[in-house]
């Protein structure tokens, strides 16, 4: 018996009476085939979401007899290419009434209909409507870290709806996925983990391709195109070979007759994600070969049928000797392939992830952007909140990315931002259209989803898969506007509801980084699980993982004098982050070891930042509560108290951190909160039901 499942965004709760009624009740499509799979779930959608919204059923008719049926204008759905590129689409109204809404191809016809399906939903007039929609990115992904006996690793929100004992699903929920996806503008869907082994491998034979065909030609109705991770060590572990050099001829004939039999059978495949020499993996390096001589093998053979393959820069020596000062896992994925920048083939695309680390809280922007000139590249980040309250504590991350996109790299005199370069504006070509015809940039994110019925576990985490979906798709795109689209269409448009499930978003990302780990050092989570506070967790294994910490103060020294790693970013950036006095603040434990009577720019010393600011973050848990139980009698009894549950254990999460990072700095320092709040030092004695410091 399949599970139930909520449509989230895509719900159509029915609104009050609508001047948009005159406008959608007929419809004229011209220059497109509605038996096409896209232009047909298009046209289901729209009728889907008007009779849900208005009780409108809309009919379709002749461009010529819009006026004569009394539609008083009607909707107007047209092919045309001019200024549009890939997924674009354009709206407009004539005088008349007419709302027009123009695509070059189907699946910008899709976005546009969802498009006017959110303005319905926010009750905006289609008649005032004029704009013009080009995707930013033109590759807009997600990647599920799904396994085939039905875990997902790093997943927060039960099972995996792709796999279950070691078989593919395909059914009711992977349409309704697809539709979510394509709602927000995402065209590449990852489903299984980038961590290949076991049955998993198998999913390249015979065994899996049915199901997978299936798959494919769902996500393709709804302009998807679906991706398989892929084991690099398969000619060995399927085929029986030696080995998977990628300069041997064997390897290099087992992999094309593979990839024969997998496009046959799934040709709208749209290519493969591969991990490589990274946490055990196996790749290219342990056969003395570059990461382009592994990429450009697999590139070529599945050149021939319009795929690319996506490989991913996670490389580092995962074995790294806690004593070693030098050695510094965030030089890792710049060491590994800046030297290897204009060596990969045109339909290689290297992954890169927002950060030098691993999807901490706060980390510096990932210098391999800027750093490759020659190379495609796509952004990835997390929206599955590993490191970042795994959809129990509330952490919308797009202010994250969103501030990643904007940094600027000094690459170049102009275009130089993360979302110029991801785009391909900045060392792509700089026309359009030619940039659509060859999508070898974008962003994806490692994805929140499983088959809870809300998706995301915590209803309020689908804010960040709908977020993602909508910032890569318009870069331009405030954090605070998706906020309001995403809280409207999913509870409320009363403002004063909206309003507060949106300031709760905006600011929860602060929160979480107030009481968490401080100014940039990250990790200092419970090994293995990573949810919780174990601040020496990770500070002697080989991870490299390391914030320093001693009785003088604490960070990593990733200066000149230090790792080096500054030297990695282009200046003004490098000398920025060299000097102490310079280095933002919030970035200020990642590049320098400081010490803990060092004044910061606000007037406060660093030990008592730490303090104040993870006593400041439960406070905030605390008002951020109270916020959701005065919205109790506004919204949906379910949902509320899914978010209700959710709240109380981030705040006995938040109280944790809070007293183990400040006990634990207290007895590293000596030095006392100046508050005289009560901190667990190693000496203490009882005042009432608190210790307080001596």
């Amino acid at each position: 018996m399949e599970k139930k499942w909520t449509q989230l965004w895509l719900a159509y709760r029915p609104c009050r009476e609508s001047e948009n009624g005159p406008v959608v009740r007929y419809t004229a499509l011209e220059g497109f085939d509605l038996a096409h799979p896209v232009v047909k779930n298009a046209w289901r959608e729209w009728r889907r979401g008007i009779g849900g919204m208005l009780g409108i059923t809309p009919k379709l008719t002749e461009r010529e007899t819009l006026q004569k049926e009394g539609a008083r204008g009607g909707l107007w759905i047209r092919r045309n290419e001019d200024g549009l590129i890939l997924g674009g689409y354009r709206i407009h109204a004539d005088a008349a009434g007419t709302v027009c809404l123009e695509a070059g191809e189907e699946t910008g016809l899709l976005y546009g209909v969802f498009y006017l399906l959110r303005c319905v939903a926010m009750q905006r007039p289609l008649t005032e409507l004029s704009i013009c929609c080009n995707p930013d990115n033109l590759l807009r992904m997600t990647n599920h870290w799904d396994n085939m006996d039905g875990s997902i690793e790093r997943g927060y929100s039960g099972r995996s709806f792709f796999f279950e004992k070691n078989r593919v699903i395909v059914n009711g929920r992977t349409r309704d996925f697809a539709r979510l996806a394509a709602s927000v503008g995402i065209n590449g869907v990852v489903i299984n983990n980038v961590n290949v082994k076991d049955e998993a491998t198998w999913l390249i034979t015979q065994k899996h391709l049915g199901a997978l065909a299936k798959m494919a030609e769902i996500f393709a109705g709804y302009g998807i195109r679906l991706f398989l991770s892929l084991n690099y060590a398969a000619p060995m572990e399927l085929g029986g070979l030696d080995s998977a050099d990628p300069l041997s001829e064997e390897v290099r004939s087992w992999w094309a007759e593979r990839f024969r039999i997998v496009f046959s059978a799934i040709p709208k495949l749209g290519g493969f994600l591969v991990k490589a020499d990274s946490e055990g993996r196996p790749g290219p390096f342990t056969y003395g070969r570059t990461q382009a001589d592994g990429a450009n093998l697999l590139a070529d053979l599945v050149q021939p049928y319009g795929a690319v393959i996506l490989w991913r820069c996670f490389v580092y020596n995962c074995t790294q000797d806690w004593r070693d000062y030098k050695t510094d896992r965030a030089r890792a994925g710049y060491d590994n392939f800046i030297g290897t920048d204009g060596a990969y083939h045109e339909n290689v695309i290297l992954q890169i992830k927002n950060g030098p680390m691993d999807f901490q809280i706060r980390e510096p922007v990932s210098p391999l952007f800027g750093g490759l000139r020659r190379t495609n590249q796509m952004l990835e980040v997390q929206i599955a909140q590993e490191y970042t309250g795994q959809q129990i504590d509330l952490c919308y991350l797009i202010p994250l990315f969103q501030e990643v996109l904007s940094f600027q790299t000094y690459c170049a005199k102009q275009q130089d931002t993360v979302a110029d370069i991801v785009s391909g504006r900045t060392f792509g070509e700089k026309d359009e259209k030619e940039r659509a015809a060859r999508p070898r940039w974008g962003m994806a994110a490692v994805c929140n989803t499983g088959n809870e019925e809300n998706w995301t576990g915590n209803d309020l985490a689908a804010a960040n898969f709908y977020g993602f979906g909508r910032l890569a798709f318009d870069t331009s795109l405030s954090a605070e506007e998706i906020a309001k689209e995403w809280a409207s269409l999913t509870f409320s448009n009363d403002p004063g509801t909206r309003d507060a499930v949106v300031a709760l978003l905006m600011g929860s990302r602060d929160t979480y980084e107030k009481y968490t780990s401080p100014l940039g050092i990250g990790w200092m989570v419970t090994p293995s699980t990573h949810y919780g506070p174990s601040v020496d967790g990770y500070e002697y294994s080989r991870w490299g993982t390391y914030h320093r910490a001693d009785h003088l103060g604490v960070g990593v020294d990733r200066t000149d004098v230090g790792t080096g790693f500054v030297r990695q970013y282009h200046e003004p950036n490098a000398s920025r982050y060299n000097r102490l006095e310079q280095c933002p603040q919030e970035l200020l434990l990642f590049f320098h070891h400081v010490p803990y009577s060092y004044v910061l720019p606000s007037g406060k010393t660093l030990i008592q930042h730490i303090y104040d600011s993870h006593f400041e973050g439960v406070r905030e848990v605390e008002r951020m509560i109270e916020v959701w139980e005065s919205l109790r009698e506004k919204l949906p009894s379910k949902p509320y108290e899914r978010v209700r549950e959710r709240f109380a254990r981030q705040l006995e999460n938040a109280r944790e951190w809070r007293d183990q990072v400040n006990s634990y700095f207290y007895r590293k320092s000596g030095i006392a909160d100046e508050k005289g709040r009560p901190v667990y030092g190693a000496l203490g004695k009882e005042t009432g039901n608190e210790i307080s410091v001596q």
